[in-house]
This record gives structure tokens, C-alpha cells and sequence, in this order.
């Protein structure tokens, strides 16, 4: 974390662990608050890559699901997902394009890992690929009255999701959300300026309460715990506008085209409630009542409900889905609720 950024959030009372603000004193009441009102949320638990150079579009466009095409400077960001040869998800990227860069945020954790491994597909492309996770200061907006407070601070604001607005060194995106939800990213003066202002009008949160709204919005995360586990569409990549099955070749292209056009999709990411303030770690198993030995399902993420419990992501059997009889192992057998995505599965 940039250490004056460290300090003056640290002064508006965040507590921060590893780098990362866990919360503002009160984590249960931020849980609570970004359910139903205004949130502004220090987003340090997210890295970027930058990667630049004149073959930067095209190194991008053979590695990711995306298309990267799709990018424009001033009008458009967008989720993409990075491949192993087999498939599986490696990362998941929130893409801008500023000055003629790429931006890529994903978990912090995730970094260099994903930087050495692209790095060694930069071959003869003239392309730069640098962790760049101190190059900006990201926040999150969220709350029903999010696009009313940032329009006092922005001439235009986006209005679909994944369309973004610049303004001087100022960019912001509208995320998917069950309110109108946002990231903001700037250097550190002006964004201190900025939370300075958001701050007497929302509530600060810690990571949780962002991650929660993730997960009521069906968005997934890729961890270094799940690295590698999950094929695109069963995380519903596919229903987010994270894949293109017409921009050509990519690293493992071939099976996620194969699994769209010829294969079922036997497993897929539904929203859970788990009855357990002990809220399972990405990766964690989910089994069925009768059977305690074969895993029926895979965290992808979770985080702690206001009412108790937790609310979760998680990879399941269809079979599994349809009996409805999970039970989480880790915490001791605590039951599983299926609750609904805001967008729709039913034309598997």
C-alpha cells in the first residue's frame, strides 16, 4: 500500500492488516450498512498489472477470454478471465485502458504469480508486462444514493456496467450491484480528496463488504486458493460478458469453445447462505448429506452475512442443485440454503 495513502487512511480509522483494510472499527455494523445504504471501501486487497508496448493489444488478445477490442480509453472497461492450457481460470481481470496501458486488478495475492507466468509468453512481442499495484489508489461506492454523491464530483457518470468515465486524472467504473456500485481510481492527493468528501455522506467498510457485494452480484474471484480449479463457465463468465467465442485463439481456448458448443456444463456457480459465522476459505469443499466423501461443490468466495451466517459463491453439481441437500463439512456439517442470481441460468 502507498505508505502516504497508508497513513492517511489509517487516520480516518482503518484497520489494516498485511496491507489490506480488514474494517473501520465495526466490521458487523459494515456488513449490515452496505446492505442497505452508502459505502465507500479502500480496495488495497486488489493489484494491478500494466502492461504497455506497441504488441501489448495483440499479446493480450492471445491470452485472455476477452475481447480485447472491446476496450476503449474513455468509454469502456471490462471482465476478462486468463486460461491455463486446460481451461481453467488462472485470474480473473477488471480491465481500463489509460495512456495507452492496460490495467488488470485482481487479488493482491495473485500478482506475481500471474505477472511470471504471462511473462514467459512474451516471446519477440514488444510489450512491457510490470506490477504497477502502487500506480493508483482505488476505492469503492456503493449504496443507493452513490450515483447522487459522485455526480457532485463528476461532470458524467457511467451508466451501464462496465462503461467508465474520465475525468482529468480521474477514472471511474460502474460495477454490477444491488445498488448503484462504482471503482474510483486517481493519485493519492486526489483521492484524498475525494474519500475526505465521501466520507462525511457514506459509511467506511472493509474488504468484506465490498466482497459480499460481489457475491450477491454474482460476480466470481479467482484466489490462490482456487487457482487453476474452475472452468469459465462454471463461474458463469460466459453470463457476465467475460467471454468471446468469436475473437480467435487464446491459452485454453479450445477447451472452453469446445465446452460451449459440444458439452454440458455440469457444475455452475450458484449464491449460497451457509449457517455459520465461520465462513469457509475459496476452495473449501461442499458435500451432500448422504455422502460425506465426494465433494458436490467448491467455495469461490464467501463473506459474512448481516444477519448471520455467511453469503458465498460456490461451484455445484447440477445434481447436487436440484436435490438442494448440501452441507458445509468444514463447519461441522452447517446447513446450506440456494438463493437466487441476478441473472439467469435457465437456458443451460
Amino acid at each position: 500500500m502507498n505508505s502516504s495513502w497508508q497513513i492517511f487512511i489509517e487516520d480516518n480509522g482503518a484497520v489494516i492488516d498485511d496491507g489490506e483494510v480488514m474494517h473501520f472499527g465495526n466490521p458487523g455494523q459494515e456488513i449490515q450498512v452496505s446492505t442497505t445504504g452508502n459505502i465507500i471501501v479502500d480496495l488495497a486487497h486488489e493489484g494491478m498489472l500494466s502492461i504497455h508496448g506497441k504488441d501489448a493489444a495483440s499479446f493480450l488478445q492471445g491470452q485472455l477470454t476477452n475481447d480485447i477490442t472491446l476496450v476503449e480509453q474513455d468509454t469502456t472497461a471490462q471482465l476478462s478471465g486468463y486460461c491455463n492450457p486446460k481451461g481453467r481460470l488462472l485470474a480473473i481481470f477488471r480491465i481500463f485502458l489509460q495512456n495507452d496501458a492496460y490495467h488488470l486488478f485482481l487479488p493482491r495475492g495473485l500478482v506475481a504469480g500471474t505477472l511470471e507466468r504471462l511473462q514467459k509468453y512474451v516471446l519477440m512481442s514488444q510489450v512491457t508486462l510490470e506490477d504497477a499495484s502502487e500506480q493508483f489508489i482505488a476505492i469503492g461506492v456503493s449504496g443507493p444514493d452513490s450515483t447522487e454523491e459522485l455526480g457532485t464530483l463528476f461532470s458524467a457518470l457511467p451508466e451501464r456496467h462496465y462503461q467508465l468515465a474520465r475525468q482529468n486524472e480521474l477514472t471511474v467504473i460502474r460495477l454490477p450491484g444491488p445498488h448503484p456500485r462504482f471503482c474510483l481510481y486517481g493519485k493519492t492527493e486526489a483521492m484524498q480528496g475525494i474519500w475526505t468528501i465521501l466520507d462525511a455522506r457514506a459509511a467506511p467498510a472493509g474488504k468484506a463488504a465490498w466482497q459480499r457485494l460481489d457475491i450477491l452480484a454474482g460476480i466470481p474471484t479467482v484466489f490462490s486458493e482456487t487457482a487453476g480449479e474452475f472452468i469459465p463457465q462454471t463461474v458463469n463468465l460466459e453470463r457476465l460478458h467475460g467471454i468471446s467465442f468469436k475473437k480467435g485463439c487464446y491459452t485454453g481456448q479450445e477447451i472452453v469453445a469446445r465446452l460451449q458448443y459440444r458439452g454440458t456444463v455440469k457444475r455452475r456457480m450458484q449464491r449460497i447462505h451457509i449457517a455459520s459465522d465461520e465462513c469457509p476459505l475459496p476452495g473449501s469443499a461442499l458435500f451432500r448429506q448422504h455422502d460425506s466423501r465426494q465433494s458436490a461443490g467448491t467455495i469461490v468466495n464467501a463473506a459474512p452475512a448481516p444477519d448471520g451466517g455467511c453469503d458465498a459463491l460456490a461451484v455445484i453439481s447440477n445434481e447436487a442443485i436440484q436435490q438442494n441437500d448440501l452441507h458445509l463439512l468444514s463447519s461441522k456439517g452447517a446447513p446450506v440454503r440456494l438463493e437466487t442470481l441476478p441473472y439467469s441460468l435457465a437456458d443451460d
